[in-house]
């Protein structure tokens, strides 16, 4: 009887949403400038999210929705990354592999750590990353290449630890692969955003596969900003082609410093 008083209000609210036309008229606008900044910088989620549950729909609903858009936005950032030449393939499956495993870890790890000890580490870590961003003027400063072999572990590894980061708590995912891929594994800008792209699209749509099998997807409310999202994405990753770390730099730190204020805010909440 629980159970099926659960799906009775969950139908309820659900109903609410996707008749209430505010809904769109909030998300779709805020989809649409997430996918420009997710494209360049990642971190887009930080700024669809709250959009969602603004609208009024449940945290466990709004989750789910947002990986809807997300996929859309970033397979259309994907393809456009793809066409101008900026994904090896050879260089970025194996590390969609290893963010594929390591999400798995990161998702069983919440089961063992308390998330608040997570925050007050995030809390402590995101004024050094944004001061890194600040220190290197040109994001895309030519460092000097490792071996093949040397980059592929490190891009791996790289994927392999974000991966984790993602599966237990997820926000900025993007952000922090396109700075170690540049910092610690020393591609490219280009390929690094390439490459992150795919790490993203692959494991949101892993995420959209679980949340649209328990149900928890509003799907008109989600392909509607989906469809933002990909307009937002596509101008994001053509803005990245002209005009690469002078647009993606502002993009990064701006994302960065909601991002510390988010996890600031729910660590002392």
């Amino acid at each position: 009887m629980f159970f099926r008083g659960f799906l009775t209000v969950q139908e309820k609210e659900r109903g609410r949403s996707m008749g209430d036309w505010t809904a769109y008229l909030l998300v779709c606008p805020m989809t649409f400038l997430a996918g420009i900044v997710d494209a360049a910088a990642g971190g887009g989620g930080l700024i669809s999210m709250p959009a969602y549950l603004m609208a009024g729909l449940p945290a466990h609903l709004a989750i789910g929705t947002n990986k809807v858009s997300s996929c859309m936005g970033t397979a259309a950032a994907t393809y456009r990354f793809w066409r101008s030449g900026f994904i090896s393939w050879r260089q970025t499956l194996p590390c969609v592999g290893f963010a594929l495993i390591g999400a798995w870890i990161g998702a069983r790890m919440t089961l063992l750590l308390d998330e608040r000890v997570f925050r007050w580490v995030m809390v402590a870590i995101l004024p050094f990353t944004a001061g890194y961003v600040l220190k290197n003027r040109n994001l895309e400063q030519e460092r000097e290449p490792y071996s093949a072999r040397k980059t592929w572990m490190l891009s791996s590894l790289t994927a392999f630890g974000v991966g984790i980061y993602d599966g237990f708590y997820g926000p900025g995912t993007g952000t922090f692969l396109l700075l170690l891929f540049t910092g610690l594994a020393h591609l490219k800008l280009w390929e690094a955003a390439g490459a992150t792209k795919v790490i993203n699209l692959s494991t949101n749509l892993a995420a959209l596969a679980v949340f649209l099998a328990h149900g928890t997807v509003f799907l008109p409310l989600g392909i509607a900003a989906g469809c933002s999202s990909m307009i937002g994405n596509a101008l994001g990753a053509k803005w990245f082609a002209q005009k690469g770390g002078a647009f993606a730099k502002p993009l990064i730190l701006a994302v960065l410093t909601l991002f510390f204020i988010r996890v600031l805010w729910e660590a002392v909440i």
